[in-house]
C-alpha cells in the first residue's frame, strides 16, 4: 500500500503519517518543509521498515499539485489519498491580507480537488481510499474567519457529492472534521487566545487515529470527539443568526474584558 500525505510536516497530517506507517503503508509525504519531512521520513523507514518518499511543494504555487501527481505516480501507483494541507486566516475580513487569503483558497480547495482529480484513476484501479481533512467549520459560516470557514465547507460538500458518485465503485471517500487542534495551525493562523481555543483542544495523535480508524471502517463524514460531535448537532438545529453570533464571541479574546 502506497499513502501520499500532504501536509505531513506537522500537527494531524504528521500523525496520519505515522499512523500509516504503523500499519506498514509506504508513505509519500507532501509540505513545504523539507528538513521536517526528511526527519520525518528517516523515522518513519527505521521505526517500521517502510519505504518513504519526500516531496517538498508548496501548494499554492502554480502547477504544484500537478508535479506532486506525476512525482507520486513515477513511483508506482498510489492506493490512498489523504488531502491534509491547508491553513486558516483570521480577522475581519475587511483587514485581512488578500494576496493570503487566495493561497489559503488555492491550498485548502483548488489543490485538493485537483489532487483528487489526478489520482482518482490510481484509486479507481486498485479500490483505494480518500480521506479530506475539513474541520468541525464545515458545519456553519465562521464570522472573524470567513475565508477559511467557507473553504471548509466545501471540502465537506465535495467529499459528499464524491462519495456518494463513488458508491461500488470500490473507492471510498472520509471527510475528516475535527474540532480545534493542538497543532502550529492556530500560531499561523494568529488565533491564539481566542475564547474557543480556552476551551479546549484535542491531542493530534488521538485526531489521527480516528481518521485512519474510520477511513477503513469505509465512514463518510468523521467528527472525532464527543463535545464536537454535539456542536455539530447543535448547529444544525438552532437558528442561523444565533450561530453567526456565538461563532463570533468564540472567535473573541479569552482576556478581553
Amino acid at each position: 500500500m502506497r499513502t501520499l500525505i500532504t501536509g505531513a510536516s506537522g500537527g494531524i497530517g504528521e500523525a496520519i503519517a505515522r499512523e500509516f506507517a504503523r500499519r506498514k503503508s509506504d508513505v509519500l509525504l507532501v509540505a513545504r518543509s523539507a528538513e521536517k519531512l526528511r526527519v520525518l521520513a528517516d523515522e518513519l523507514g527505521h521505526t517500521h521498515g517502510v519505504k518513504t518518499h519526500v516531496i517538498v511543494a508548496d501548494l499554492a504555487a502554480p502547477g504544484a499539485a500537478a508535479r506532486v501527481a506525476d512525482e507520486a505516480h513515477a513511483g508506482g501507483r498510489v492506493d490512498v489519498l489523504v488531502n491534509n494541507a491547508g491553513f486558516a486566516t483570521f480577522g475581519p475580513f475587511a483587514d485581512t491580507d488578500l494576496r493570503t487569503e487566495l493561497d489559503e483558497i488555492r491550498v485548502n480547495v483548488e489543490a485538493l480537488t485537483e489532487l483528487t482529480k489526478r489520482l482518482l484513476p490510481d484509486l479507481l484501479a486498485g479500490h483505494g481510499k480518500i480521506l479530506n481533512v475539513a474541520s468541525t467549520a464545515a458545519f456553519q459560516p465562521g464570522p472573524l474567519m470567513a475565508v477559511y470557514y467557507a473553504t471548509k465547507a466545501y471540502v465537506l460538500s465535495f467529499s459528499e457529492a464524491l462519495a456518494e458518485e463513488l458508491r461500488g465503485s470500490g473507492v471510498t471517500v472520509t471527510c475528516l472534521c475535527p474540532g480545534p487542534t493542538k497543532s502550529g495551525f492556530q500560531s499561523r493562523a494568529g488565533q491564539e487566545g481566542t475564547r474557543l481555543l480556552e476551551m479546549g483542544m484535542m491531542e493530534a495523535e488521538v485526531v489521527a487515529r480516528a481518521a485512519v480508524r474510520g477511513l477503513f471502517r469505509g465512514r463518510r463524514v468523521l467528527v472525532p470527539g464527543l463535545a464536537n460531535r454535539l456542536g455539530t448537532w447543535a448547529v444544525r438545529v438552532s437558528p442561523r443568526p444565533v450561530v453567526l453570533k456565538v461563532i463570533a464571541w468564540l472567535h473573541g479574546s479569552a482576556r478581553r474584558a
